[in-house]
């Protein structure tokens, strides 16, 4: 909870200081202040011009009413504090979040009639206003209103302004709090199924063996001592065996490292809105990546721009790092287009550490940009391309970005580009307008049914 306080308005001092303040007093004054007082100043005038004394009373009560209300709010003392609570501090596009919004009195006199309005984007709704009749002293207000955006972003909140009225509702001062939070609206996450992909084991560790990893007492494996070794490792038998200090290995739990990469040329994607293939692709790179980070992978998100996020795998292989999901969660939150035309940057990045398993999300691809995804399959375990066929989420072709400069129908464009990425040892999955990514993953699994025995399951126990 953000929390700040602030000081509703006080007498200005004395002289020019005292005078500015109600100036400033006098500019709050409601269209019924203002009404009040010009009727009394027009009744006042009519007095004089018509010589009748009574009038000239009820135009000297007119207009002293709007002016003791500005006396009055000037002559307030009491102190408000502010605090702001967002539940959830990320919530998917599409989805509503709660602002929880406290104000504490922390005057020893009442308030009167407060009346609150915190400043919202029209994004994500209209401006929440509420009325607060009155708040003991010490004491403590709670107000909550919700908000939903379609957008993903970071979304400012605040600060809370707060209103002073009299009780005749002729004057209203304004003072806003410092205190000012962010919503971040994440893409939507899907949970998807455990798949087999073709590849091998990127472990850290002694050894990458599984069968060192069950070995028992008697089937340990000892290695050479080595300086900086705990003493509590050295394994006596096989010390006096080979006659120097030996000591165990070290066995820590398998963890294999995967990059989603993930195509954000403007050129290459259709559309525009929630309702793109840009989004949908975000989208579904935030879906992939909680759910490697949720079985133990070192997760690398990366851009055709060359622009990387790294988010480390959870100590164990039973649930995802929250650090690293909202450090990912928050990258993808900000994504937006790229004026590149290659994916080269990302193929320099992929050069100094690519093993382990990739996983593309790409737009639309000429032959260049096939050849330079050839050349990335060469530095990594295993593969998988989400094809997606970005004039399905058009009903006209070339809308939202250039038009494809590969000849030939859709169709044929798409068979094309399929094989050769096959070819080039890609597990290519077609994307369409209207698809669902978990159904997609699936066929990642029928399409590696037929691999090499060295394929292995993301989503199984790996120990």
């Amino acid at each position: 909870m953000a929390a700040r306080s602030a000081q509703p308005p006080v007498p200005a001092g004395t002289g020019a200081g005292r005078v500015g303040g109600f100036r400033t007093a006098l500019r709050g004054l409601t269209t019924r202040g203002r009404s009040f007082l010009a009727a009394g100043i027009t009744a006042a005038l009519c007095a004089y011009l018509l010589g009748q004394p009574a009038l000239l009373r009820v135009a000297l009560l007119l207009a002293a009413l709007p002016l003791a209300s500005v006396a009055m709010l000037l002559r307030t003392r009491y102190r408000v504090a502010s605090g702001r609570r967002l539940t959830p501090s990320r919530t998917p596009a599409g989805q509503e979040a709660r602002v929880h919004l406290r104000v504490d009195n922390v005057s020893r006199v009442p308030t009167g009639l407060l009346m609150l309005e915190d400043k919202v984007p029209y994004v994500l709704g209209p401006r929440p206003r509420f009325v607060l009749d009155r708040v003991e002293p010490r004491g403590h207000r709670e107000v909550s209103y919700r908000v939903r955006s379609d957008l993903r972003g970071r979304y400012p909140l605040g600060p809370l302004q707060l209103r002073l009225g009299d009780p005749f509702g002729l004057c209203e001062l304004t003072r806003s709090f410092t205190a000012a939070d962010t919503l971040t609206v994440v893409p939507q996450v899907q949970q998807l199924p455990a798949i087999r992909v073709s590849g091998e084991w990127t472990g850290y560790g002694d050894s990458h063996s599984r069968a060192v990893a069950l070995a028992g007492e008697d089937d340990v494996v000892p290695r050479e001592y080595r300086h900086g070794d705990d003493l509590r490792r050295v394994h006596w038998r096989s010390t006096a065996k080979y006659g120097e200090l030996m000591v165990r290995r070290e066995e820590q739990p398998l963890r294999s490292r995967a990059t989603v990469l993930l195509d954000t040329r403007a050129a290459g994607h259709r559309g525009t809105g929630p309702a793109s293939s840009f989004e949908w692709a975000v989208s579904a790179a935030a879906s992939l990546s909680l759910h490697l980070l949720e079985r133990g992978y070192a997760v690398r998100l990366l851009t055709d721009t060359g622009a990387s996020v790294t988010g480390p795998g959870a100590a164990g292989l039973g649930g995802a790092s929250g650090e690293a999901a909202g450090l990912l969660l928050d990258t993808l939150a900000m994504v937006e287009h790229s004026g590149g035309e290659g994916l080269s940057r990302a193929e320099e990045v992929l050069r100094l550490g690519g093993e382990g398993l990739v996983v593309a999300l790409l737009g639309a691809l000429d032959d260049e940009q096939l050849a330079e995804l050839s050349r990335l399959r060469r530095r990594t375990a295993a593969a998988v391309a989400v094809l997606l066929d970005t004039s399905s989420w058009t009903l006209l072709r070339g809308v939202g970005g250039e038009s494809s400069t590969v000849a030939g129908t859709p169709e044929q464009i798409e068979q094309r580009q399929t094989q050769l990425l096959r070819e080039a040892g890609w597990t290519v999955l077609p994307a369409r307008s209207g698809d669902s990514l978990p159904d997609l993953w699936r066929q990642a699994d029928r399409a590696a049914a037929v691999a090499a025995p060295g394929s292995y399951w993301i989503g199984r126990d790996q120990a």
